[in-house]
């Protein structure tokens, strides 16, 4: 399981993204489409159109880091779906180890937890 601190967010593309871009591509898209700073700390996840290669993109404050992974068989399928026109959709890092390990949540009941707002 992932353990990241509070304040690092995951953000997923909401559509697939050419698996052949590496940092200034994919960094562009941060930018262009989601509207983010690529160097905020924050993970960045892309699938590709086939659904079988997994790119994180993230900064570690000396340089941009990719962690790719590629499945020999089945896919990567989102948690959560993007509503309406957006770009890409929030998840925590409990459901970005699941979509990794190919779990799937459909159906399944979240229970009620205490949640920090600021």
């Amino acid at each position: 399981m992932l353990t990241l601190p509070p304040s690092v967010k995951i953000y997923v593309a909401a559509q697939p993204v050419d698996a052949r871009k590496s940092f200034d591509g994919l960094t562009a898209l941060v930018e262009a489409e989601f509207g983010l700073t690529p160097m905020s700390g924050h993970l960045f996840v892309f699938l590709n159109r086939r659904g079988h290669v997994a790119q994180v993109l993230f900064w570690d404050r000396t340089g941009f880091c990719i962690l790719k992974k590629r499945l020999e068989s089945g896919t990567f399928r989102l948690v959560r779906t993007a509503d309406g026109d957006a770009k890409h959709v929030e998840i925590n890092s409990g459901e970005l180890a699941l979509m990794l390990e190919g779990i799937e949540l459909a159906g399944a009941k979240r229970r009620k937890r205490y949640c920090h707002t600021e």
